[in-house]
């Protein structure tokens, strides 16, 4: 009966969805989360909404945008002897300007360690005192505190063979960006749950303010998803842009003040590079000088990049405009062909919550669309 009963709900929610969208032209909605782009796929979502609306993965995935010239310098800390990576899984295979990864670097010798989280990388440096552990530090405001809480906590335990590669990216500056990109053409935001239970709401309120876009906030269930459209598309319909909240169980207007302070404590705002962005200005978290002795650039004396570190590794691989929106997964020529999940070419189908393993995995333009049947 329940099972019933949530068919009927996701079926009105669809009905709403096809009512308020506009029947003279079409509309760019964009996700900005990678646990968004693999619910989305996995529900099917895409196949059941009006065709006039497209649903866009932005850059919502931090293995994604991770940018060429910061994976070429981990990769030169790997091949260092005394070093010894920590990382999560999905940055093992991500290819940098030479095809080359982590693991290949691992099987090479390299000491790469696979953690679930800081403190697994803490306890890493403990038990290896002769070794320097470079934690790699990827991620958006929602991994942001437990990077710095590791920080603090070195720093407190007088771990001096401990340090962070922060990779760490924001999400407002990045949607004020795709704004600015006069090939990017977005009508509203699907905006990202994990990341809105750090920072609240109130970050978001220039995309309407200043762009005339609409912005909710939405959980990760399909009923979430959906009903985060019927927002969105209330919202585009009055002309009456706004930011607004529908996963009101999981996300606060204010957000987590504790966990802002306590990155604020250990970080500030940096220029950072994005796969397919470019340089975007403040969009980056950078280690404070009273922490400096936790920050793998200053403890390895890794300069600002170069020229030449800004160019990307593949210009045949469309990751780049697939974050922006720009195309769609089956748009780039590689995907399916010489790129797939078991040989990746780009970042977005390496990750899990990359778009085009999402695209893969559950559409049947893919090669996983019969999944479970």
């Amino acid at each position: 009966m329940k099972q019933t009963a949530n068919k009927r709900q996701l079926a009105k929610l669809i009905q709403q969805v096809e009512r308020l969208a506009p029947a003279d032209k079409p509309l760019n909605i964009m996700e900005v989360c990678g646990a968004h782009t693999m619910a989305i796929g996995k529900s099917g979502l895409r196949q059941l909404l009006p065709d006039n609306i497209r649903l866009l993965s932005g850059p919502g995935c931090p293995v994604c945008v991770t940018h060429d010239c910061e994976i070429e310098v981990y990769l030169e800390l790997a091949r260092q002897r005394n070093v010894i990576i920590a990382t999560f899984g999905d940055l093992l295979r991500v290819p940098g300007k030479k095809g080359s990864s982590l693991a290949d670097a691992r099987g090479q010798g390299a000491k790469v360690s696979v953690v679930y989280s800081t403190l697994d990388a803490l306890k890493l440096a403990k038990k290896n005192p002769g070794k320097e552990v470079v934690f790699l530090g990827a991620g958006f405001e929602t991994t942001a505190p437990t990077v710095a809480m590791s920080v603090i906590q070195a720093q407190e335990e007088g771990i001096e063979n401990f340090s962070v590669y922060s990779l760490h990216k924001l999400v407002p500056p990045v949607l004020e960006a795709l704004l600015l990109d006069k090939e990017v053409k977005i009508d509203g935001f699907i905006l990202p749950g994990h990341v809105s239970t750090i920072i609240g709401v109130e970050p978001y309120y220039f995309l309407a303010r200043e762009y005339h876009k609409a912005g909710v906030i939405t959980g990760f269930e399909t009923h979430d998803i959906l009903q985060g459209l019927v927002m969105l598309l209330g919202q585009i319909r009055e002309d009456n842009p706004c930011v607004e909240i529908q996963y009101r169980g999981g996300v606060l207007p204010r957000g987590n003040p504790i966990a802002r302070q306590v990155i604020a404590r250990v970080f500030e705002p940096a220029d950072a590079w994005w796969r397919g962005l470019g340089l975007i200005p403040k969009s980056g978290l950078r280690i404070r000088e009273s922490f400096r002795n936790y920050d793998t650039r200053k403890k390895f004396n890794i300069p600002e990049p170069h020229p030449d570190d800004k160019e990307e590794s593949n210009k045949i691989c469309a990751c780049g405009d697939i974050l922006k929106g720009i195309k769609l997964p089956q748009e780039c020529r590689l995907f399916g062909r010489a790129c797939t999940p078991l040989n990746p070419v780009g970042p977005c189908m390496v990750s899990s919550e990359g778009a085009c393993a999402a695209y893969y995995r559950f559409t049947e333009n893919g090669g996983g669309w019969n999944e479970g049947r």
